[in-house]
């Protein structure tokens, strides 16, 4: 992989950059994908054991003879993206302030198995409103930073880069950029790193949002995670004065947490994980099967069936994968981590939630007012899954436009 960073560098130490892949490096992986081999086909007929060898196929097929990385590389490059250092390591990050001065700063962190791709979509809706169906009242200035061992920050070298420690960069990159006022938002690990940023308080952060609510009691955080194999009886076990609502979201934790052998796999062992560096086929197949839900979606692509997502959408931030061989890196923010994904962590700032239908769990409002005691809206979709960004720009871009307004 190659890259362009410019030598000129402003007082703050940030420096322009430009992405800039070799053909070299794109031809080799097609002839990757080329020479994998394949396995015999599962033994059901669903998406029970993984990913069905049916759409792993597809997506190889088009990867290899269709897919051109050209259209999202001019995407990428079509904006402002910067690395500046932070705590003695590369941060990449795109900043795309809005042509209406009065803009709130907002700072959007991604997840895995994602990358600033996902929140390409809205980053025209987010700081130009007008021209898309919003009053300059909405405007923000926006910061999407790449999660360190993520796309182009850099990889650490040593231990220590858990999300807390982002959380802490994410404060200084902010602050590095003159802004002495924001709000931050965030799914999946962007989620956690959001909840994290809160709880340390940095002076310009007056709110967040999250598409991935840290608002699961303790307890019955604690005790669907202990219940992995089933051997436990976690819904056996749930406290007796659960609302129903309350209880479908425990069911959703405890079918989560007996799928989730990929977290499991890279918060105890991403080390093994090394043939997603030698394997574009094995790589794509680990990242396609992040959840059953977003599985369903993503096999439906590639069946010619897009709901949400593109095969090019999938494939961009599969190929951002390969290309930065940041496989293993990211998978090591998974064995950084000591605190947990679901449970309040007592947040006071200002938040907002938003509940998607096909997330991880469904967050009741009884939960999240707990969570957030300073909750300044919650709303419930009516579709979309855990990628928000991604599959669901305008209803994201609605509700960031929502949550915020009492905040400006």
């Amino acid at each position: 992989m190659a890259v362009k960073t410019e030598a000129r560098v402003d007082v703050a130490g940030i420096r322009p950059f430009t992405v800039e892949i070799p053909d070299a490096d794109l031809q080799a992986l097609r002839s990757r994908i080329a020479a994998t081999r394949w396995p015999e086909r599962e033994t059901v007929g669903d998406q029970s054991q993984g990913v069905p060898l049916e759409t792993i196929q597809a997506l190889a097929r088009y990867w290899e003879k269709e897919y051109d990385w050209r259209k999202v590389e001019a995407r990428l490059n079509s904006l402002p993206n910067f690395i500046t250092e932070i705590d003695g390591l590369d941060i990449h990050f795109i900043h795309v302030r809005s042509k209406h001065d009065d803009a709130l700063p907002l700072i959007v962190t991604h997840g895995w198995p994602g990358s600033v791709i996902e929140q390409l979509k809205i980053v025209g809706p987010l700081t130009d409103p007008t021209a898309h169906g919003g009053d300059a009242s909405d405007a923000f200035h926006l910061v999407i930073p790449s999660i360190p061992g993520f796309g182009f920050s850099g990889k650490p070298t040593a231990s220590g880069w858990g999300p807390d420690r982002v959380a802490r960069a994410w404060a200084e990159l902010m602050d590095r950029l003159g802004y002495q006022r924001y709000v931050a938002q965030g799914g999946d690990w962007g989620a956690l790193i959001t909840d994290l940023l809160a709880l340390q308080t940095p002076p310009g952060l007056i709110g967040i949002h999250t598409n991935m609510p840290g608002a699961i009691p303790p307890e019955i955080d604690a005790l669907t995670q202990s219940d992995i194999t089933g051997v436990n009886n976690a819904l056996g076990s749930l406290p007796a004065n659960l609302s129903a609502e309350e209880r479908r979201t425990c069911e959703q934790l405890d079918f989560f947490w007996k799928h989730s052998a990929y977290a499991l796999m890279m918060g105890t062992r991403p080390e093994t994980l090394t043939g997603l560096a030698d394997s574009p086929v094995a790589l794509a197949s680990y990242l396609l099967d992040h959840d059953a839900a977003s599985l369903d979606l993503l096999c439906r692509s590639f069946a010619g069936q897009p709901v949400g997502l593109s095969r090019d959408d999938v494939l961009d931030n599969i190929t951002l994968f390969w290309l930065t061989n940041t496989g293993v890196s990211a998978a090591r923010i998974y064995w950084e981590n000591k605190f947990s994904f679901f449970s309040a962590k007592g947040v006071t700032v200002p938040a907002a939630v938003s509940v998607f239908p096909d997330e991880l769990y469904e967050t009741p409002r009884s939960w999240a007012e707990q969570a957030y005691p300073n909750l300044i809206h919650y709303n419930k979709l009516d579709k979309g899954g855990h990628f928000a960004a991604w599959e669901q720009p305008r209803l994201l871009t609605q509700e960031l436009r929502t949550a915020f307004r009492s905040l400006r």
